[in-house]
């Protein structure tokens, strides 16, 4: 989501349950959508601070306090790794990298357009960089049964194709 999508959010907006974030108050013009949610990211979500003064909004800065907060964090962690590249990531990038990982997995621009909510395939295309991932090295695994399939996935391996009535699966060394 954009920066301001996730300064403005709400816990009104979560479904702890289901681990769903519904966005509403969107910027752009966007539509509303709908993110599935990490266990983890729902757990560091309900660790927030309710405060009295908003009970309903996880982060009171303003919109510049929420950026500072940003750019403390990326410099608290880029000299704790001792890694000054950190420096150059900015909360878009995130963005930025989101798109090219659902393309790479996908495959489907369209898809990541969708995902990105943008109005136009052109920015969408500007967004994902296209990497070269020629030299990636997988794991490979076959399943036979919709039981077999259902432990691979679940174990982290990603649908290729089907042969032979055998489906195939890869995941990354």
């Amino acid at each position: 989501m954009r920066s301001g999508e996730a300064w403005s959010l709400k816990y009104s907006d979560l479904d702890f349950e289901h681990r769903i974030l519904t966005r509403n108050n969107l910027e752009k013009r966007s539509k509303p959508r709908q993110f599935r949610l990490s266990e983890g990211l729902i757990a560091m979500l309900r660790a927030l601070p309710r405060r009295y003064n908003s009970p309903d909004k996880p982060f009171l800065e303003s919109y510049m306090g929420f950026r500072t907060t940003f750019l403390y964090q990326r410099r608290r962690v880029a000299t704790t790794l001792q890694n000054p590249r950190i420096l150059k990531i900015h909360f878009h990038t995130l963005r930025l990298w989101k798109a090219t990982m659902e393309h790479h997995k996908t495959k489907d621009i369209l898809y990541v357009k969708d995902c990105l909510d943008t109005k136009n395939i052109n920015s969408t295309l500007i967004y994902t960089h296209l990497i070269d991932f020629k030299g990636e090295e997988y794991h490979s695994a076959i399943a036979k049964t919709v039981n077999e399939a259902r432990d691979l996935v679940e174990k982290g391996f990603e649908y290729v194709t089907e042969m032979d009535g055998v489906k195939l699966f890869r995941k990354r060394k």
